[in-house]
């Protein structure tokens, strides 16, 4: 199949660039439960979401995969470009990543996974049995001189105690981390004649893509979090409401920031009371299952 991010023709004014070609995509697979049509209907794809190796920010990227026993394979074609995707080095530096796939019953289901790149007869092999399924492989490797990647995706498993307490450690790190931002932030805005163009505003939505962030990490951990311990079902879907909610108010914040200081102190305000609430419970609910208690 052809690349997603490869499929546009820059030559008419009209077409999107690869990158709004692949937004379409993104949307249009979240829209419709992991289903796209055109050139790419009835293929299989999934969303990978990376970190960005040098801008730390999440990117999302559709690729192509196949099945492997418990675990999902995804290759770094770049369409027979000379050099690997933007993606594959992101993942180099980072391997835990967000997937997103397509569900028989509809929907899209999101989770955690470790990516590990496959080297030697494993991945030559599983390399040949994904050509075979798809020719478009075999003619993406004949024409680069680079060997086109390999990776495994390992989803999250809760199964390991020490390695549980180790999430909730960094559970605990990162709440830290993002209440002393948002209580940065709240200083400044508190400060004599703050004003949004003096930089508060753009300190404020960096943290919200920060946040934006750590929320789309744990909506794909919370897959892992349902297998393991199904009691907290109820839990997980508050906090998943908790989730939507923020990314609704912080899109509006991006899309319509406030006029005024004022309205930006109150915003924070409302922001810092929801987080407080919702990043309490989180850790009242979570930790002791992580912990084992």
């Amino acid at each position: 199949m052809t690349d997603p991010a490869q499929h546009s023709d820059r030559g008419t004014p009209q077409s999107p660039t690869p990158q709004e070609f692949n937004q379409l995509i993104i949307e249009e697979f979240r829209t419709n439960g992991g289903r796209v049509g055109g050139m790419f209907e009835g293929a299989p794809l999934v969303l990978l979401t990376t970190l960005g190796a040098r801008t730390g920010k999440r990117r999302t990227n559709p690729t192509a995969y196949a099945r492997d026993g418990q675990r999902l394979l995804v290759f770094a074609s770049n369409a027979g470009g000379p050099t690997h995707p933007g993606w594959y080095f992101n993942l180099l530096a980072d391997n835990r990543v967000t997937v997103e796939i397509g569900k028989e019953e509809g929907g899209v289901d999101t989770f955690s996974a470790r990516a590990e790149p496959l080297r030697g007869e494993e991945r030559d092999r599983l390399f040949a049995l994904q050509a075979a399924r798809d020719p478009g492989f075999a003619a993406y490797q004949a024409g680069t001189d680079r060997t086109i990647p390999v990776i495994a995706l390992y989803p999250l498993s809760l199964t390991d105690p020490a390695r549980n307490r180790a999430i909730g450690e960094e559970l605990v790190r990162v709440h830290a981390q993002l209440r002393a931002e948002l209580t940065a932030l709240r200083a400044g805005a508190s400060s004599p004649s703050p004003s949004p163009d003096e930089g508060l505003l753009l300190h404020c939505l960096s943290f919200c893509e920060s946040l934006g962030m750590h929320h789309t990490a744990e909506d794909g951990a919370f897959t892992a979090f349902g297998r393991q311990f199904p009691e907290l079902a109820p839990v997980l879907e508050r906090l998943r409401a908790d989730h939507r909610a923020v990314s609704a108010a912080l899109t509006k914040l991006r899309l319509d920031p406030p006029a005024t200081p004022e309205a930006l102190r109150e915003e924070l305000e409302r922001l810092a009371a929801d987080l407080d609430e919702h990043f309490a419970y989180e850790e009242k609910h979570l930790l002791p299952a992580l912990n084992g208690h």
